[in-house]
Order: structure tokens, then C-alpha cells, then sequence
């Protein structure tokens, strides 16, 4: 699905403030769109008083990064942090800002990386901005795979300077389980959605989940083990969201299309847990063209709630606590920073935050359940 206007705007917003300026040609170049989209976008953005423009580059109307130019020095590295974020990953975006608004309260510079997909893409920017003179570096590696996520935990252990892990919970007794980390619990999330559903009398759920990121692995776990354990859940069943939301979308016997109209009927279920909520309001929309009504004939439940809200249908959602996310990764790496400089040892943190569920009315409370 294609990146929301408002979404990208932000992000070119985001890297704009956080560098002082960056070129239009950049920009387009990371958030793999064309020039004259990212010119638009910058003209609109300048339009609204968010920054200005020049010739072919996007200047911030932050305060610091306004006293850097008038200074007409160089930004105090030691006071600079690394920010790697994947690529056209709008779920992150909100996390991203919400670290923003702490380091440059605090007086902090951020060097932000958005990492392409490839491989070792995350690596290669982080290790740039430590020659840069980066003191701190906050990441949340894109890992499609569980093979993408073993790979980086030996270097991500390794490097030399604090490091907070934002959205990402290594495995149990992995190189990285005595790194800093600050996510959401996406079993209490799934918790959400499935108590929501069955108090209202749904008994045959189908979750319809992404299968290319540690959340989407984290969502799928959580729902078969949750649907296990309630005795009022008859039937459960998993399906990919969208045929490319698989690690290597050419593996065709994975990512085969999904028809949810056909599955829900296959299933006999009333409802769907639909994960991320971008392809959610897609399916929303295919079910509403082959006659399947919601939530009149089909219960949904969106997960993420960064799109959820925007369709003709305003989707229920469970809602992982995004720019708070950030934001505490950020104050985390802060702390690391003081006690690094005055020689404080402190216990690692693994830090946990509980979604909220979001209740739009997209879920129908069936006659059994009153």
C-alpha cells in the first residue's frame, strides 16, 4: 500500500529538523519516491510555515538547528546520537519522533540514517556515524527474517558506545539479551483484541498477519497461544495479511493471495484480527466489494493504529504506545550517556509498554453474547 501523504510529509519533516537541511535529491533517494513527489511535499511543507526552501534543499525552522547555522559552526558532536530507522516504515516513524522530541529537549543532536533494504544495510550506517562521532546510538533493525535478526546480534552487541534497541526484544539468551531495549508487549495487544472480540460473543476468529518483521512474528505467536487458552474461542485460524508480507516475497508457496471473504467463509468466523492496519483497510475494502459488510457481516480488529482511524469504515485498533516508545528509548540513552561519562555502572533495562485498544466501532456484539 502506498505511503500516506501525511506520513511521508512527516518523515521528510522528521529528517529535515534532525539534520538541519537536507537536499530534495536525498530525501527522494530514502524514501525511495520520486524528486518531484519529495519537491512537492517540501513546497507544502514550507507553504505551512513547518520549514523553508531553497534551491534543491529543505532547511528546519528548529531552534537548535537554527542556532547551528547563525553559529556558522560545526554541531557539537559530543553531543550527537545516531538514529537508525529502516526505510518507508511509517509504524517506526511514530517511534522516531517521539525520540526526537527527548534528545533535542535535552540538547541533543541527532544524526538520522534511514536504512534500504539489503543486507547489512543497518550495519554499514551505524558504523559511519561512529566515525562520524556519534556517542550514542538508538536503532530498530528492520530483521524480516529470524535469520536477518541472529545475523546482527553479534555486531549490535559489540559496539562500543550505549546502545538502546527501540521496537525490538532479541531472543532469551541470545549476545543481545544484555542489551538495552524499550518495546511494546504485543501478547498483552493480542490480548486486547482477542478479549474485546469474544466478550462480544465472537467465537471463530481468523488472524490475518504479517510475516516480515519481529511484531508480526510477535502478533502471530501471541494469537495461537491466547486462542489456545480460551475455552470460548471454537476456532482460530492464521493467514498472511498480504502476499508480499513474507521475508522473501518470491517464495510463492508462502505468499500465495489472500481472499479474506473466502477464508472467513471457509472458517465460518465472525471475525478477523487484521495486522498491519494499512493492509487492513485494504481488506476492509475488498470485503466491501464482494458483499461482506462491516461490521454487519464481519467483525475487524486492526493492529498498529497508524492508518487505522483514516478509512471510510473507522477501524477498532490496538494501538502499541508508538511515540512513547521513542521517547523513552531516547531518555533511556540519555541516562546510559550521564552514566558513561561519570563512570556509572547500571543494570540493563528490558523495558516493556502495554498497547491500548482503540474502539471505532468496526466490531459487532452478536445476539448470543447479550
Amino acid at each position: 500500500m502506498r505511503e500516506p501523504v501525511e506520513v511521508r510529509r512527516q518523515r521528510i519533516l522528521a529528517a529535515v529538523e534532525a539534520r538541519g537541511r537536507a537536499r530534495v535529491a536525498d530525501l527522494a533517494a530514502e524514501l525511495d519516491v520520486s524528486v518531484v513527489t519529495v519537491r512537492r511535499d517540501v513546497e507544502e511543507l514550507a507553504r505551512s510555515g513547518r520549514l523553508t526552501r531553497g534551491h534543491g534543499i529543505a532547511r528546519s525552522l528548529a531552534p537548535v538547528a537554527e542556532a547551528e547555522r547563525t553559529a556558522g559552526g560545526a554541531p557539537d558532536e559530543g553531543r550527537t546520537v545516531a538514529v537508525v530507522v529502516p526505510q518507508r516504515h511509517s509504524y517506526l516513524f511514530e517511534t522516531l519522533n517521539g525520540a526526537r522530541q527527548v534528545l533535542e529537549a535535552a540538547g541533543t543532536r541527532i544524526a538520522l540514517h534511514i536504512a534500504p533494504q539489503g543486507p547489512d544495510t543497518e550495519r554499514a550506517m551505524t558504523e559511519s556515524a561512529l566515525a562520524g562521532g556519534a556517542r550514542g546510538v538508538l536503532i530498530a533493525p528492520r530483521w524480516r527474517s529470524l535469520g536477518a535478526e541472529r545475523a546482527d546480534y553479534a555486531w549490535l552487541a559489540e559496539l562500543p558506545v550505549p546502545t538502546v534497541l527501540m521496537e525490538r526484544r532479541p531472543a532469551p539468551g541470545s549476545p543481545l539479551h544484555a542489551r538495552d531495549s524499550v518495546c511494546s508487549d504485543h501478547w498483552y495487544g493480542v490480548h486486547l483484541a482477542v478479549e474485546h472480540l469474544v466478550t462480544r460473543g465472537h467465537r471463530r476468529i481468523v488472524l490475518a498477519a504479517r510475516d516480515d518483521s519481529p511484531t508480526a512474528r510477535a502478533v502471530r505467536a501471541a494469537f495461537a497461544e491466547i486462542t489456545a487458552a480460551r475455552p470460548e474461542v471454537e476456532h482460530a485460524a492464521v493467514a498472511l495479511s498480504s502476499p508480499l508480507a513474507v521475508p522473501d516475497p518470491r517464495d510463492e508457496s508462502k505468499a500465495g493471495e489472500l481472499g479474506l471473504a473466502g477464508l472467513l467463509r471457509e472458517h465460518r468466523a465472525t471475525a478477523a484480527l487484521l495486522h498491519g492496519d494499512e493492509d487492513a483497510l485494504i481488506h476492509v475494502q475488498r470485503l466491501a466489494e464482494a458483499g461482506v459488510r462491516v461490521p454487519e457481516d464481519c467483525s475487524v480488529i486492526a493492529y498498529d493504529d497508524v492508518v487505522a482511524g483514516l478509512g471510510s469504515t473507522p477501524l477498532t485498533a490496538v494501538a502499541p504506545p508508538k511515540a512513547r516508545i521513542g521517547a523513552a528509548a531516547a531518555q533511556l540513552l540519555l541516562d546510559r550517556l550521564e552514566e558513561a561519562a561519570s563512570g556509572t555502572v547500571a543494570p540493563v533495562r528490558r523495558t516493556e509498554l502495554l498497547p491500548e485498544l482503540k474502539v471505532r466501532g468496526s466490531v459487532r456484539e452478536l445476539p448470543a453474547a447479550r
